[in-house]
């Protein structure tokens, strides 16, 4: 009996020291992230953000049951995309979200729901057939899935606002970038905070510059 609790012991610690590691490393990569979105120019992102994906995918390897590193590797990806532009775009962010998918299948539920809020942002910012995949029915269903699981979240409501405004619903928009500001803020992510609150505050003066 005292053996079988050793082993017990030692694996428990083995997978504390594992999860404690894949936190580690997802969160580098994810303050680098954030420090190449809202610190860097425009015209520095692209070669920044197409390292910090290599780096990404590594870690995502490493931790290959977890959801968390696969989706900061998809954000990285869709960012790289965005960066980078153009028809040469188009592979990325199809990569992208077969990320996004793969954490699904994973852990739907990891990061609140992450997952489905970023697969549905690159359904309604991707152009549709017979160009790319994009479809907005299927980004508010996604978005939909991610607002379930975190209701008052600053990205879940951005997002939502975000394909809202473009789908010309402005009084909807503008209740969810207002719920967005609201979000409490996220412990350890002050800089993304900072620039997310930002972006919202200057798509909400587009929205009620629609409404005037």
């Amino acid at each position: 009996m005292k053996t079988v609790g050793y082993i017990l012991a030692a694996l428990l610690m083995t997978g504390g020291h594992a999860w404690a590691g894949m936190e580690e490393d997802t969160g580098r990569v994810m303050h680098e992230w954030e420090h190449i979105q809202y610190q860097l120019v425009p015209k520095e992102r692209e070669a920044a953000l197409e390292k910090l994906a290599r780096e990404s995918e590594k870690v995502m390897a490493q931790y290959p049951t977890q959801a968390e590193p696969a989706i900061w590797h998809g954000i990285i990806e869709a960012s790289y995309a965005g960066a980078k532009g153009g028809m040469g775009a188009l592979a990325i962010v199809k990569n992208a979200r077969q990320t996004f998918e793969h954490a699904i299948e994973i852990n739907p539920k990891a990061l609140d729901g992450s997952a489905y809020t970023s697969l549905g942002s690159l359904y309604y910012q991707v152009p549709g057939w017979p160009i790319g995949f994009g479809d907005d029915k299927k980004a508010l269903e996604f978005l939909k899935k991610g607002l379930a699981l975190n209701p008052n979240g600053i990205d879940s409501n951005f997002f939502h606002g975000d394909l809202l405004f473009r789908s010309r619903d402005y009084a909807g928009a503008e209740q969810a970038l207002r719920k967005a500001l609201r979000a409490v803020p996220r412990e350890g992510r002050a800089l993304a905070d900072e620039g997310r609150r930002k972006e919202i505050n200057e798509l909400l003066e587009k929205v009620l510059e629609k409404k005037r």
